[in-house]
């Protein structure tokens, strides 16, 4: 009796082990599938981040060029008409469009210089050299230019001016930018009108222009003007990322309405 009994106690032994074994390279198994499959999630989050991010940085070459050419086709075309009449306009037309490529190649330099590194890891630009960040507080230079390539801008702020994001601050200079520079780019003559208005839970932007209009008998707006562009509806997904909302359309008098409405956290 005793053999049997330790027949079957080894006998029990080794099942157990079996069994031991079997659940542990399941385990491993398992670890190792989980594994995989957060790998996977991570690369798919990675992939996704820098599409994003490609877009983003598309957006920001886009408003630096377009803006800043815009203004430099247009003060070159001023300085064309007046060179041999009136030389000293011509001198000042030549001096914007050197300040505008100026600050082209500054902001282009901030940009890039963010996303391609020294090879030792430090920045090779000196942080002097580099353009602050487009914000509301910047709005004086950009309207000066555009007024100075001859559109007129009215500036209205209302509300209690306080501290913003800086998405949301980069976003609602960008909206203003675009705006005007479509308005200098298709407009023929007329002024624009900018308004920031600080609301309890939202910062409120718009911008209205005037031009010709069909009901006055005016020529018909020049195609593509019409806020449909690349420039605006970039913008669109930048103000949808931040849960707000933008509108852009021609109006009944003429000209154009930019209005959007980004949302602020409010503790």
């Amino acid at each position: 009796m005793l053999v049997v009994a330790l027949v079957v106690a080894c006998l029990a032994a080794a099942a157990l082990g079996f069994a031991l074994r079997r659940a542990r390279q399941r385990h491993e198994r398992a670890l190792g599938e989980r594994g995989w499959l957060l790998e996977r999630e991570r690369e798919a989050a990675a992939l996704a981040a820098v599409g994003a991010e490609r877009a983003r940085i598309a957006r920001e070459l886009h408003d630096i060029v377009s803006h800043n050419v815009s203004v430099m086709i247009v003060q070159a075309g001023a300085a064309r008409e007046v060179l041999a009449s009136m030389p000293e306009e011509a001198a000042s037309a030549l001096a914007a469009v050197e300040r505008a490529g100026r600050d082209t190649m500054t902001e282009l330099r901030h940009l890039l210089g963010l996303l391609a590194p020294a090879p030792d890891g430090s920045d090779e630009t000196e942080p002097e050299d580099l353009a602050p960040q487009p914000s509301l507080a910047r709005l004086t230079p950009l309207v000066d230019r555009i007024a100075f390539a001859g559109l007129p801008v009215d500036v209205r702020v209302s509300g209690e001016p306080c501290p913003l994001p800086t998405g949301i601050d980069v976003t609602a200079y960008r909206i203003v930018q675009e705006a005007l520079t479509n308005a200098l780019k298709h407009g023929a003559g007329g002024k624009a009108e900018v308004t920031i208005r600080y609301a309890e839970h939202a910062l409120r932007v718009e911008v209205l222009t005037t031009g010709p209009s069909v009901l006055t008998g005016g020529p018909p707006p020049v195609r593509g003007g019409d806020g449909a562009g690349r420039g605006l509806a970039g913008l669109r997904e930048r103000v949808a990322v931040y849960g707000g909302d933008l509108d852009a359309r021609r109006r009944l008098g003429g000209g154009y309405r930019v209005r959007a409405r980004l949302p602020l956290d409010v503790p």
